[in-house]
């Protein structure tokens, strides 16, 4: 068995959908940024980073969304959910999913979470002012070079989707110009139709 740890409105949501199509057996455990629970004593012993989402496996425990992505597409290879068979192609989604984690979502962070970076009040309001143009040309890179269509590595659904749909759905918060990213609105509405990602939306949503 599986336990996911997850806040709702985070990327966390890649993993949960990511379990859906898996087909795994797996239960969740919501963490509330409300209450600060990603800081208490039970969940630090969990995931020292105090960071969600957390992943607890038979074999210990994994953090960081693009590890915990190929850990689910390699344990249940008949989803399909990665080619395994094609070594250059499955480092390609990673590439695309490192992407995601290393540049975007930190783009994104800078709009609430400035105190990761600087103590200054005045540096936080100049870090919320550049989120708009920071995430637009992050996505921008995305929509132009990388999102193949009509899934982004191309025809077959992968581990790169729930991943790309989660940090899409803060596209309108983070003021980004919807105008530039056509194809990445496209893919959020492929993906928002699918009754795997309606299952984990409205489970997170509903809590």
């Amino acid at each position: 068995m599986l336990t996911l740890y997850y806040t709702a409105h985070t990327c966390s949501l890649a993993s949960h959908i990511a379990l859906e199509d898996a087909g795994a057996a797996y239960e969740l455990k919501r963490l509330s940024f409300k209450t600060a629970d990603q800081r208490s004593p039970d969940y630090v012993k969990i995931n020292p980073k105090a960071r969600v989402p957390a992943l607890v496996t038979p074999r210990g425990v994994l953090t960081e969304t693009p590890a915990m992505l190929a850990f689910i597409a390699q344990s249940f290879p008949d989803a399909k959910l990665a080619p395994f068979d094609d070594p250059f192609a499955f480092a390609e989604i990673q590439s695309f999913n490192s992407y995601l984690c290393s540049t975007v979502h930190v783009a994104h962070a800078h709009r609430m979470r400035g105190y990761r970076w600087a103590d200054d009040e005045a540096a936080f309001v100049s870090m919320q002012k550049k989120v708009p143009e920071a995430v637009t040309a992050c996505f921008e890179i995305i929509e132009q070079t990388m999102l193949r269509g009509p899934w982004v590595m191309g025809d077959s659904y992968t581990i790169a989707d729930p991943y790309l749909f989660t940090l899409s759905q803060w596209l309108e918060s983070d003021g980004v110009d919807l105008t530039r990213i056509p194809r990445v609105l496209d893919h959020r509405a492929r993906m928002a139709a699918r009754p795997n990602v309606k299952k984990a939306v409205d489970v997170e949503l509903a809590e």
